[in-house]
């Protein structure tokens, strides 16, 4: 008996599944896509700014 009752759920769900449409939440998923802002980043392991920008730049570190 089994495989044509089971093919016949399957079916259905693939289905259901096919023409489900949940509600989109805009706002949120461009909030996922976009991440944290540097600011938000340097609050959560506070760190503090660097004062000068030289110190950051990629050519200071090679001296």
């Amino acid at each position: 008996m089994g495989r044509g009752r089971q093919k016949a759920k399957q079916t259905k769900v693939a289905r259901q599944l096919k023409y489900y449409s949940p509600e989109t939440d805009y706002r949120a998923l461009e909030r996922e896509l976009t991440g944290p802002t540097q600011t938000d980043l340097a609050d959560r392991y506070d760190v503090p700014p660097p004062e000068d920008e030289d110190e950051w730049s990629p050519q200071s570190r090679r001296n």
